[in-house]
């Protein structure tokens, strides 16, 4: 058997494993590298192998980070199944969609540009091409199946395989995987992203017991998370003051799926429990608000506390009022507003989208404030923000930051050190083989030796990109 790391090896973005045995070859997760302009070529120059001859693909989550590249590998030749979650499946019908549109614009854009930049010349430029159009990403949910969690399914006659609830987002999944070889079975868990316990709206991340070889994130394996207490008393301070004493807007930037939906829960149960009041919330994501009604639609899925403050919400809406932008011209009011809004938009690292809008009109206003709620990849917009840059380009202008920064590192999605090696706990017997992926050099490389040192584990190995290893 061979495992291939094709992404998230030594960085966070790009999530791709292949695995090939002597009867089957199958991807896990295919995600899209984010983060500055070396990711372009990078998710040009991926998924440099036979397609033709996958025999399936398995996604953990609809994060772009780990299924982003999935239009671009059936446009490529991929003709078989792709395996996740019914939420997922559902998920991945918005997001996909979503970001080929974004892929088209900004191919347009950029041809704009070297054609304007080119006209003295009498070469003609050649077009820059979208990694994939919104036909090829509508073309690849065909291909998408249903898989429900803890319910074995058979993608290959020699491959088991099962999705247990990771904690992270709706429909994120833990993929435990069984193949056989020469009649021997070997057990390959890949955790895909693990939700940090106790975290709004969805269940915590299932406890695996077994495996021979796992594939374990890191995101934050290198540091703890502040407590859930005093998380939801910087936002509450950091929503008063901005609001009611500086008079200025609070702009969230947030993932579509899971932050958004986790935010929202949050402004609710804080006004539920009178911490905040006279709320005005808007909601500036197309696909923000797509994933809040596949959320709504999924209430099996949520932890008993959501259900509490769903249950509050349906009947009482004092003190907080959510407006959903639905229409281009909605989003471009909210920039009218100078004071008094709480806008969550995405993209959650501020690449694309229309946060960008948002950071320009309020970034360079000391009485607004910034409230980044989840990790920002190395190179993206958001990082360079919370690094320190005192100036930003946004849409070719040079925006100063002059708003205050909150980093409310308790709410990530993702699980911190401590909850991780807690997660790794629950084994009864350490895998022959542990790959520490999706997670930065040095937060993976600290990652794997609290592993071994906290655990006693053995063979706990961080990969690099393209590493190929014989199990």
């Amino acid at each position: 058997m061979k495992l291939t790391f094709h992404g998230a090896a030594g960085e966070v973005t790009g999530s791709c494993h292949l695995v090939e045995t002597r009867d089957a070859r199958f991807l896990v997760d295919c995600g899209m590298f984010q983060g500055g302009k070396e990711a372009r070529k990078k998710n040009l120059d991926a998924l440099d192998f036979d397609l033709e001859s996958l025999d399936f693909v398995l996604v953990t989550h609809a994060h772009i980070d780990h299924s982003g590249l999935l239009p671009r590998l059936v446009a490529l030749g991929y003709r078989g199944p792709i395996y996740a979650t019914p939420a997922t499946r559902e998920l991945l019908a918005v997001m996909l969609h979503d970001s080929a549109y974004i892929q088209e614009k900004e191919a347009e854009k950029a041809n704009y540009l070297r054609q304007k930049s080119d006209k003295k010349s009498r070469k003609k430029p050649r077009d820059v091409a979208p990694l994939y159009t919104v036909m090829q990403a509508d073309a690849c949910l065909k291909q998408i199946e249903g898989a429900e969690y803890g319910t074995e399914f058979t993608p290959h006659p020699s491959v088991r395989c099962r999705f247990r609830d990771a904690g992270h987002i709706l429909g994120s999944a833990i993929t435990e995987v069984w193949v056989t070889e020469r009649d021997k079975t070997r057990k390959i868990v890949f955790s895909g992203d693990l939700g940090h316990p106790g975290q709004p709206i969805v269940e915590d991340p299932t406890p695996i017991e077994d495996a021979d070889i796992l594939l374990v994130e890191s995101t934050y394996g290198n540091r703890q998370h502040k407590s859930w207490d005093d998380t939801l008393n910087e936002l509450v301070y950091a929503i008063r003051d901005t609001v009611q004493r500086k008079g200025g807007n609070v702009v969230i930037p947030a993932f579509a799926v899971g932050r958004t939906q986790d935010m929202l829960f949050l402004l609710y149960d804080l006004v539920r429990q009178g911490r905040l009041h006279n709320l005005d919330v808007y909601v500036d994501s197309p696909m923000g608000m797509k994933a809040t009604e596949i959320t709504m639609q999924h209430q099996e899925l949520w932890d008993e506390e959501a259900k509490k403050v769903f249950a509050w919400g349906n009947h009482s809406h004092n003190g907080i009022r959510v407006h959903f932008a639905e229409q281009k011209e909605d989003s471009m009011a909210i920039n009218d507003i100078r004071r008094g809004a709480v806008i969550i938009s995405s993209s959650g690292m501020c690449e694309a989208g229309r946060i960008k809008y948002h950071l320009r009109y309020n970034l360079g206003r000391k009485e607004c404030s910034i409230l980044f709620t989840g990790f920002q990849a190395a190179g993206t917009l958001g990082r360079r923000i919370i690094d320190g840059a005192k100036l930003v380009r946004i849409h070719q202008q040079e925006i100063p930051v002059r708003a205050d920064l909150y980093t409310l590192g308790g709410l990530s999605a993702h699980a911190d050190q401590a909850a991780l090696l807690g997660w790794l706990g629950r084994f009864r017997n350490p895998p022959k083989k542990t790959f520490v992926v999706h997670g930065e050099l040095t937060a993976a490389e600290q990652f794997a030796k609290s592993i071994g040192k906290e655990l006693g584990w053995k063979g706990v190995t961080v990969p690099a990109l393209g590493t190929m290893v014989e199990l």
